[in-house]
């Protein structure tokens, strides 16, 4: 029923636990790992798996050709290869919880969908992941709205490259990953193509599903949201540095800074008015920070992350503000880099 496809580079820290956890679902008939020209571990690993777990078959890509994103290649090339009615291309840094295919067939069947994905839950074992990717994702559930991708009537398209489930029938009528095939949001473009074509999307939270931890190392994750997030963002310079005004406490700051300035200046010539507006101004801005730590919060609950991870809100809104800009720079500047290599940037 379901061919899984997993491109896989340079994973030598977590390609068995996304093998070994795809391949324990029943509904998955085949496992092709396709190992982009690895430079670690990986091939070694893919060959210890392909020996105890039969239904796992490990190709290679061999040269990248021109105009394509390695990804999208090795995801290409798995699918080429599939037999199943379905594919599931999934990341190698997944966990698959039992039965989260079904999961993922039972919802195709009940909302007519021809592609499902879902948005894996994240495990976060450091303060710098607790505090950016909270706040991307946060970002994003505003601007890929859920009820609005599964919408037919409605534009929005979306889809999680974590987790893509589509026929393959339709896969292989709207060309496949050639389509997209120098698309770094891949999920993304994917999704449109499906949509514009008149098929049916079912987007929605990955929890009991399937989970993964992004990036082990700062380094890696900075790299990778510097890569995309000006594109998952709309590619719009005007909107997006809009993005940047509604999320960091530009007017909180005004407004501390003026305290701070009217309070000198009240100490400098012992001018008690002067004092009293400087701590209306230091109150306001509290009185707006603690606001918006309550939106945040709330937005925190909605996408199903610890209320907890409030306390990590203001190195968050900074680094989400620094990555934004750096991706900004990348992306129109012409090119991103990502595990070695170097992309032509393109904007959906």
């Amino acid at each position: 029923m379901v061919s899984a496809i997993i491109p896989a580079r340079n994973e030598e820290a977590s390609i068995a636990q996304a093998v070994e956890t795809v391949a324990a679902q029943v509904e998955v008939e085949e496992v092709i790992a396709v190992n982009d020209q690895s430079s670690d571990g990986t091939g070694a690993i893919l060959a210890g798996l392909a020996a105890r777990i039969p239904k796992l078959k490990v190709m290679e890509t061999g040269e990248l050709p021109a105009g394509w994103v390695g990804k999208n290649y090795a995801a290409s090339v798995g699918a080429a290869a599939a037999q199943g009615d379905w594919l599931l291309f999934t990341d190698a840094d997944t966990y698959h919880f039992p039965g989260s295919t079904r999961q993922a067939l039972a919802d195709a069947e009940e909302h007519e969908a021809a592609l499902v994905s879902y948005s894996p839950e994240q495990e976060m074992e450091t303060w710098w992941e607790r505090a950016l990717i909270p706040v991307v994702y946060c970002q994003l559930s505003g601007k890929f709205s859920y009820a609005r991708v599964n919408n037919s009537r409605s534009p929005d398209a979306a889809a999680n490259g974590q987790f893509l489930m589509i026929a393959r029938e339709v896969y292989q009528r709207l060309g496949g990953h050639g389509a997209v095939a120098g698309d770094i949001l891949e999920d993304v473009a994917l999704a449109r193509r499906v949509k514009q074509a008149g098929f049916r999307i079912y987007f929605t939270a990955g929890a009991g599903a399937v989970r993964t931890r992004m990036y082990h190392k700062f380094r890696d994750m900075w790299q990778g949201w510097t890569k995309n997030l000006y594109s998952l963002l709309g590619g719009n310079s005007l909107k997006v540095f809009g993005d940047l005004l509604v999320v960091a406490p530009w007017l909180e700051a005004f407004f501390l800074l003026l305290g701070a300035a009217l309070n000198l200046t009240a100490i400098r010539f012992h001018n008690a008015p002067v004092a009293t507006l400087a701590h209306y101004m230091f109150l306001y801005a509290l009185v707006l920070l603690a606001a918006r730590h309550i939106r945040y919060g709330v937005s925190l609950h909605r996408n199903r992350y610890p209320i907890s991870y409030i306390r990590y809100y203001a190195p968050g809104v900074c680094l989400y503000s620094a990555a934004l800009i750096a991706s900004w720079w990348k992306t129109t500047r012409g090119s991103v880099v990502w595990k070695g290599r170097a992309y032509q940037a393109r904007t959906p």
